[in-house]
């Protein structure tokens, strides 16, 4: 089993970056496909990015394509989540997920590890 913390939410301006981190626990990092989500207030949690445990292969929604990119450092055993050209409409809370597979995909409920989430905010 694997445990993940997320890290470097805050609040931003449009048009501003964060770097969110998503680090796990154990040996067997490498192992694990991951992925970011995110929930807004009053929205259902919805897919932004994914990485397979090798990381040569990513996948992305639509509405982040372009600005946000993902990576994984399997000697540090964190997976990250660039985000540029911030926009106020994603603003939400951001939940790292991890699954034993080559690839995890797009839908949440192929992960069984998520993380406790990270709030970021942008603001107008």
């Amino acid at each position: 089993q694997v445990q993940l913390v997320e890290s470097g939410g805050g609040l931003v301006q449009a048009g501003g970056s964060l770097r969110l981190s998503c680090a796990a626990s154990g040996r067997t990092f490498s192992t694990y496909a991951m992925a970011w989500f995110r929930q807004a207030p009053g929205k259902e949690r919805e897919f932004v990015a994914a990485i397979s445990r090798s990381g040569f292969t990513t996948a992305y929604a639509d509405s982040v394509k372009g600005r946000f990119t993902i990576s994984r450092d399997n000697n540090k055993n964190t997976v990250y989540l660039q985000m540029n050209s911030l926009k106020p409409e994603d603003t939400a809370v951001y939940y790292c997920a991890a699954e034993t597979t080559t690839w995890g995909g797009r839908l949440g409920k192929e992960y069984r590890y998520w993380g406790q989430g990270t709030q970021v905010t942008v603001s107008s």
